[in-house]
């Protein structure tokens, strides 16, 4: 019996509407039965309001069930049930009482009755589960909206979680739009002050927030249950078409102010967890299928850290991850993405790691992902390290190695100079072998994951006992320092340490070449109070205080002239394809020590300092970058020495604001032919050059 109209399509995956109903489409290879159930509310659910069977001979294309249903609309909730073998020993997990969602839905709602709990055991989750939504994504008036491809050389990337924005009842964001997508939008001219390019959201698909220790909440949202649908609780709006809308109003109105929206991806896992974690969706459809499974295929291979591993090299899943990110740019309009433990994207079926994994070069080779910022995160929690060698041309990578060297230089740590000055010059070390761009490299101080950088200056260890985990979790090599003081301090003289090393921090990360990242509140010195993983604390522990405005305004006013200065970089190098080796060598770039050319490379040295020409904007700078904690005097290049106006001082961490940074055109003038550059801070001057006896 072949399908007809009638019997719905293989294609598309998912739900799609049309005029006279909807076509559901779901993958399941082992499945012997399927049944789609239709719901009348999300609260209603012990009932279901409709159950269409899937008939094997009629409703099945190959290993695609699918049917039409007429007289369905957008708005409706629904789900599957699916027959097959419970055999855990052999890798198939199939239990027809648990209601799953469909991978490929563009919404999901979850009912206050929602039980991860319930859907670990035996039993009817019907009333208990999360429901997938019919959503028409061609309803959407995108008023001329596309990605909006900014130049990495001009990006400035701001890490930042959707909820904790403005959560915090000190936002000024009304009580219905705090923590929301509506809410972010009321915020963008905040954004656009602070001089950042792009937002980094947290992850927005839709997650687990149960999957956490009991009486806390999932926070960041790496548990995903959904890969096309927007985080639910993340919308103003109640109704089930509310999360999608507001999440392309959000993207809309940040581009109109000239910010593209990177979303942090989760394709390792899910929050269905290990053999004891709930059924909610993959694993009841086809759990073979889906993750990579042990030797005992009753237990799955755990590269992620987090009880399970998606299979994302099978062509079913490189398909979904496909068409997942195809989807966001397309329909959502993204302008890039940031992959969650990218190395896991490069192992096989067996968990091996592969030398050209096709999921990897399917996504960096995709036209319609042409033009997107690809950003990995290129290790796993199982020791695949591989910062400075992932696969591929177009991929940029988290510099894990820029935030740990540079933390150890400004804590003073001997033998940091040479890997300091590395970092600078955009981690050739890592990237000038692969004639890649100068932006290969994203570097960044401070993540979600880890200190916030006012708690990296203020505490010496974690102080993670909130997450009723005994502070066994979150990372123990921190290269903190916190200034002489465990925590918060009325110590004058400390706090003012603190900031400057903050404003250390910044300067090196903006000034670096590459492409620079910082995290949501540190332009304010925002704490967790020691709490380097909290992704369990939904609470004033993580979100923005924005009392710190007024409280912390020099480090912000600080911050934000220097994120001026930052995006006005030339682009060039970009549009010729200038390799990072290549830049390095026309900058003519003189080390130095407190004598001139005699940079000190030794064990125990803690400054460096270097002089950049760049016939670009005509401009010489001189950066003094002295961790020690004595003060130290810097022979200056000599002003005749191709100049032609005096040194001017733009930046001084070690001098109060508004002496700090000034504005460009207000820098004062140096007279003299040397520069004391007191303990711990670091100095920026500049000055002009003759002109180019053979330009125009």
């Amino acid at each position: 019996m072949s399908p007809g109209p009638e019997n719905g399509s293989s294609s598309p995956l998912g739900a799609t509407p049309s005029p006279g109903g909807v076509n559901f489409s779901v993958f399941s290879r082992h499945a012997t039965g399927v049944e789609l159930l239709l719901f009348d509310g999300v609260d209603d659910d012990f009932k279901t309001a409709r159950v269409v069977r899937l008939d094997p001979a009629a409703n099945r294309t190959y290993y695609y069930w699918h049917a039409f249903v007429p007289n369905v609309r957008p708005g409706q909730l629904y789900g599957y049930r699916v027959e097959g073998p419970f055999d855990p020993s052999s890798g198939m997990r199939f239990d027809p009482a648990k209601v799953l969602l469909d991978p490929y839905a563009r919404g999901v709602m979850v009912p206050g009755s929602y039980d991860r709990e319930a859907a670990r055991h035996s039993g009817d989750t019907a009333g208990m589960a999360m429901k997938s939504v019919v959503v028409d994504v061609s309803a959407y008036d995108w008023e001329g909206d596309a990605p909006l491809r900014r130049p990495s050389s001009q990006t400035i990337v701001y890490e930042m979680h959707v909820r904790g924005f403005t959560r915090h009842p000190s936002s000024g964001v009304s009580e219905k739009t705090r923590g929301t997508f509506a809410g972010l939008i009321e915020k963008i001219p905040y954004l656009r002050q602070l001089g950042v390019t792009a937002v980094e959201l947290l992850p927005v698909f839709q997650f687990d927030a149960q999957d956490c220790p009991p009486g806390l909440a999932n926070y960041w949202g790496y548990a995903p249950v959904s890969f096309f649908a927007p985080h639910q609780s993340y919308s103003s709006h109640r109704d089930p078409l509310g999360p999608v809308d507001e999440f392309r109003d959000m993207v809309k109105a940040l581009h109109r102010a000239g910010l593209e929206v990177i979303l942090d991806v989760v394709f390792n896992h899910t929050a269905e967890g290990d053999h004891g974690g709930p059924t909610l969706g993959l694993r009841g459809l086809d759990n073979a299928t889906y993750y990579i499974l042990g030797a005992d295929r009753s237990r799955y291979a755990n590269y992620s850290g987090t009880g399970n591993t998606l299979n994302a090299n099978h062509p079913i899943v490189r398909r979904m991850i496909l068409d997942s990110l195809r989807y966001w740019v397309d329909a959502m309009h993204v302008d890039g993405f940031r992959f969650d433990m990218a190395s896991i994207l490069g192992r096989d079926e067996s968990g091996n790691v592969m030398s050209n994994p096709p999921v990897l070069w399917d996504i960096e080779s995709d036209p319609a992902l042409a033009g997107t910022k690809l950003i990995a995160e290129a290790w796993d929690a199982a020791g695949l390290y591989q910062v400075g060698r992932f696969v591929g041309d177009g991929w940029k990578e988290w510099n894990g190695r820029f935030r740990d060297d540079v933390r150890s230089f400004f804590r003073g740590e001997d033998g940091t100079v040479k890997r300091f000055a590395d970092c600078v010059l955009g981690s050739p070390s890592l990237y000038g072998h692969k004639q890649r761009e100068p932006e290969q490299s994203v570097n960044f101080v401070t993540c979600h994951d880890g200190f916030t950088l006012n708690d990296l200056v203020s505490y010496g260890a974690k102080h993670n006992e909130a997450n009723g985990e005994d502070n066994r979790d979150g990372a123990d090599d921190n290269r903190s320092w916190n200034c002489g003081v465990e925590g918060p301090s009325d110590d004058p003289d400390i706090d003012r340490l603190r900031t400057r090393q903050v404003k250390n921090f910044f300067t090196a990360t903006m000034l670096a070449v590459g492409m620079p990242m910082m995290l949501m509140g540190d332009e304010v010195r925002r704490t967790q109070g020691g709490n380097n993983n909290a992704y369990c604390q939904d609470n004033e522990t993580s979100w923005l205080d924005w009392t710190l405005l007024a409280k912390r305004a020099d480090v912000h006013r600080f911050v934000s002239l220097l994120n001026a200065r930052r995006v006005l970089r030339d682009v060039e190098h970009e549009e010729k394809r200038v390799a990072l080796s290549q830049l390095i060598s026309q900058a003519a770039i003189t080390w130095h020590g407190v004598k001139l050319g005699q940079p000190d490379w030794r064990q125990f040295s803690h400054s460096v300092a270097f002089t950049v020409r760049s016939s670009l904007d005509r401009t010489r700078y001189h950066i003094i970058a002295n961790a020690y904690w004595e003060p130290l005097e810097f022979e200056l290049p000599s002003i005749a020495d191709g100049g032609r106006a005096p040194w001017r001082r733009w930046i001084d961490t070690f001098l109060e604001a508004p002496h700090d940074i000034v504005e460009w055109e207000r820098a004062p003038i140096l007279s003299r032919a040397t520069y004391r550059a007191e303990p711990r801070s670091v100095v920026v001057l500049f000055a002009g050059l003759e002109p180019d006896p053979q330009g125009p």
